[in-house]
């Protein structure tokens, strides 16, 4: 039975907020952790975790130099205990779980804005002040421009979504009428 990323991941996510939290740097490890995920699910770096011949102490050596003085030591000693404990595939999951404990901590929530056409930055603050009072939230708004949307809006804002897209209409409508 395969054991699931998050599972493994949640820990690590919460023991590194308590962290952040004690020594007031969330910011900084919210830095270090997208540093350390996007490290770590490059396809060549992918290749050389998942080697098991690959010597652990190198594979510490070559993170930390990838890295280099963007690490902190914590975030060093973060590396080497992922290593030791066979769990640095699980950084981009441990990245995720942070930033959700990050955002909860900080009433805050990041949704992401897809439309048909550009967005205006009073468009965008329109919806974030929409999202504010429906969810209760801070909400920062990242917008991009969709043209198979046909025209309308699909917001995705943590574990909401609402598709208020054309073609996610006509999607529904197809999936009703079973096409």
């Amino acid at each position: 039975m395969a054991v699931d990323a998050t599972t493994i991941a949640r820990p690590y996510a919460e023991a590194l907020f308590s962290r952040a939290e004690e020594t007031n740097a969330l910011d900084l490890w919210s830095e270090s952790l997208e540093l350390l995920a996007t490290v770590a699910e490059d396809p060549t770096m992918a290749t050389t975790i998942a080697d098991p011949k690959f010597d652990r102490a190198d594979l510490i050596k070559l993170l930390q130099d990838v890295c280099g003085d963007k690490l902190s030591s914590e975030g060093q000693n973060l590396v080497n205990l992922l290593v030791a404990n066979g769990r640095l595939t699980v950084l981009p999951e441990i990245a995720i779980l942070y930033e959700k404990l990050k955002a909860e901590s900080q009433q805050a929530l990041k949704a992401h804005v897809r439309s048909a056409y550009e967005f205006t930055a009073d468009q965008e603050q329109q919806i974030a002040e929409g999202l504010k009072r429906k969810l209760g939230l801070n909400v920062t708004i990242t917008s991009e421009q969709d043209q198979e949307l046909i025209g309308g809006v699909h917001i995705r804002a943590g574990d909401l979504v609402i598709d208020g897209s054309i073609k996610g209409k006509i999607e529904q409508l197809a999936n009703e009428l079973g096409i």
